[in-house]
């Protein structure tokens, strides 16, 4: 097999083991081996669904856990199992983990019975359970720096942490998300940060991602014991479960206000799965009910809402983009309760030509608009903005194709491309009335109507243009109307942040973090994520140069992760994809779904030219995926039993968000 081909001449290379190394982890996934991933070998031995995989940490054992309460260890290089034990659960198997530095001797599993058991695998026993949460427990996670600790994650929104050394059978909880959430809130996965083990990332119901420093709420429960008054409370004083900076939110930008619209629709958020990039500095997200997302930890940005970009002056400027020789402000300053302007004057600098390759990629971006490609257009814009990063036509281009597609997300992707092309340029043309529509189509109503006004002060031969008028007469049809106006969003955050039953009450101390947010820095489309809550999404390549998510439709996905362009779509089940655990060393991918196999994938052979499990159509699979995501709950049930619904299976991926009016002359092709 390839992987062991590589182990071979990796040993019998007479390079000096740091530098074999390093070429290792450069290279072991690049884009030709992605271009042939294909599969290797099916793993048979489980009886039901395979819930969760692990690699050890040599990566020359994979654990797997299945509704058949079993767990196998295989040897992943020869295709063999090398042990099977029934673990003691009476339900589906949810998490497996190695517990770092036991010599790959004990395995920790998590299951749908509420209860966590450590394995001797030498002995095949279970020698703890640990019967401490009261619904099921969907994660478990380790950290190295933490050898004989491991966490949990359960449906009763706890997140426990246990200690092997000591003598108790007992666990201690970590973090109760009750307190925050109310009682209906249910933890669903976990991770600690492989370079600094002190961060805890949590997903749970909800579009919010929690990141926990352990070390301070560690700090802070000792400090309290120790007080001399720690039992002393008076009416008002009231003692936090938490410490002030010991925890930090996530969100993508849009989802707090998309969230009444899901919930009526019975479309569900939740973080399925979270995991660190390599190097400890981004957090990725697989959200259910929506898309992945990638948040950078080191560079955080606030939401993009409520923005009103400074007025410039037009005289002397050539707008949409391109050179501007007056200095005007571009002063744009994101925070999470608005935009603020700042009131100093700052250059603008020329807009530098593309070099002849990009110009290229532009052109062939513009023709594939033109042909109503919209996908093909956002990935050819995207590819050229990596390359040139500060280009405002790009970005306006971008925003065009986006608010075309109209998938999910995409109007506030083009909402974030206008304000990028508005910092670089203040005077693009386009940019300014583009950002009015996605303000609409975001239901920032008020905030809209600003935006078309500044727009029209700005650009006053095109205050009567059919599309303005055509935008002027949505926003005040809206403005007025009874259903909008019981919605309106100008109240600002805690509106649309704050739950409204008894039961998911949120405390103040949540509305504070929930308002602090930080938004994502990517967003991959193209998968499904509706119909379990298990499913993974990781990062490919010792650099995280690629994304893996699974999907309902039983493949898998591959993404570029600067681009977020789709590069790869491969069959991984006859159902759904739930599991893919990369190996830690090597260009291999696990994955596992509803079959009750484990199947190996790595790079083919350029010998085999046949690949049946090579989606082709990936467009076409991503439309589909759009189109089942926002289908009723009823029809995708009927769909996964194998019945034909017509809306699913033909017609365009329109999402949820209505059509856009007219556009005229300042919106209808890129620059």
């Amino acid at each position: 097999c390839f992987v062991c081909c590589v182990v071979s001449v990796l040993l019998v290379c007479p390079v000096q083991e740091r530098g074999a190394l390093g070429f290792e982890r450069h290279y072991h996934v690049t884009d030709p081996f992605i271009r042939r991933l294909g599969l290797e070998a099916e793993l048979q031995g489980h009886s039901g669904c395979v819930n969760c995989l692990e690699w050890n940490e040599k990566g020359d054992l994979l654990a797997s856990g299945s509704d058949d309460q079993h767990t196998i260890v295989w040897d992943p290089l020869h295709h063999k199992k090398l042990l099977s034990m029934h673990t003691g659960h009476t339900a589906n198997i949810f998490s497996v983990k190695f517990l770092p530095h036991s010599g790959d001797r004990i395995l920790i599993t998590g299951a749908a019975d509420s209860k966590v058991h450590v394995h001797d695998l030498t002995v095949k026993e279970t020698v703890h359970m640990f019967g401490d949460h009261t619904n099921r427990v969907k994660r478990i996670a380790t950290a190295p720096m933490w050898p004989n600790t491991f966490w949990s994650a359960a449906e009763d929104g706890l997140i426990r942490q246990y200690d092997l050394r000591e003598n108790s059978k007992r666990s201690e909880v970590l973090i109760d998300l009750t307190e925050y959430c109310g009682q209906l809130v249910e933890a669903k996965c976990l991770t600690v940060n492989p370079q600094d083990n002190n961060y805890l990332a949590v997903g749970a119901s909800g579009p919010f991602v929690r990141l926990y420093d352990i070390r301070m709420i560690h700090n802070h429960r000792k400090s309290m014991k120790q007080s001399p008054s720690a039992g002393v409370h008076t009416f008002c004083d009231r003692q936090k479960p938490l410490p002030d900076g010991a925890a930090q939110y996530y969100v993508a930008g849009h989802l707090p206000v998309k969230l009444p619209d899901y919930n009526n629709r019975l479309r569900v958020l939740v973080a399925t799965y979270v995991t660190f990039s390599p190097d400890g500095t981004e957090l990725l997200v697989n959200m259910g009910g929506e898309q992945v997302y990638l948040f950078d930890l080191t560079y955080k940005q606030r939401p993009y809402t409520f923005l009103l970009p400074k007025k410039c002056h037009t005289s002397g400027e050539v707008q949409n983009g391109k050179t501007s020789t007056n200095g005007v402000s571009n002063g744009i300053h994101l925070h999470s309760n608005g935009f603020h302007l700042s009131e100093g004057r700052a250059h603008v600098s020329p807009q530098v030509e593309l070099p002849p390759y990009l110009e290229r990629i532009k052109q062939q971006a513009n023709e594939a608009f033109a042909c109503q490609l919209w996908t093909q257009a956002i990935q050819l814009y995207s590819k050229a903005v990596q390359k040139a990063p500060n280009n405002a036509m790009l970005y306006g281009n971008r925003a065009a194709a986006y608010m075309k597609r109209k998938w999910d997300g995409d109007h506030y992707d083009a909402l974030r491309d206008c304000l990028k092309a508005i910092s670089l340029n203040p005077c693009h043309l386009k940019a300014h009335f583009r950002l009015a529509r996605c303000l609409f189509e975001l239901k920032y109503v008020a905030e809209a109507l600003e935006c078309l006004d500044d727009f029209k002060g700005k650009f006053p031969e095109q205050a009567h243009s059919s599309a303005c008028d055509a935008l002027d007469r949505d926003i005040n049809a809206a403005l007025f109307s009874k259903s909008d106006n019981a919605e309106d969003k100008k109240g600002g955050g805690p509106i649309r942040l704050r739950a409204t039953g008894r039961k998911d009450s949120i405390s103040e101390d949540e509305m504070v973090l929930r308002e602090r947010s930080y938004d994502y820095k990517f967003r991959y489309c193209g998968h499904c994520n509706t119909t379990t809550d298990i499913k993974e999404a990781n990062f490919f390549g010792s650099n995280a140069q690629y994304i893996v998510s699974g999907s309902d439709d039983g493949s898998f996905f591959i993404w570029e992760k600067e681009t977020t362009n789709l590069v790869r779509v491969l069959q991984g089940d006859e159902s759904i994809v739930n599991c893919l655990q990369p190996h830690p060393s090597y260009c291999f991918l696990a994955t596992s779904g509803i079959d009750p196999v484990v199947r190996l994938w790595n790079p083919r052979p350029e010998s085999e030219t046949l690949n049946g499990r090579v989606v082709v159509d990936m467009e076409g699979a991503s439309q589909a995926n759009q189109r089942r995501m926002n289908a009723d709950p009823l029809e995708v049930m009927l769909l996964n039993m194998g019945y034909r619904i017509t809306g699913l299976t033909s017609g365009g991926a329109g999402g949820s968000d209505d059509e856009d009016s007219s556009e005229g002359q300042v919106q209808c092709r890129p620059s």
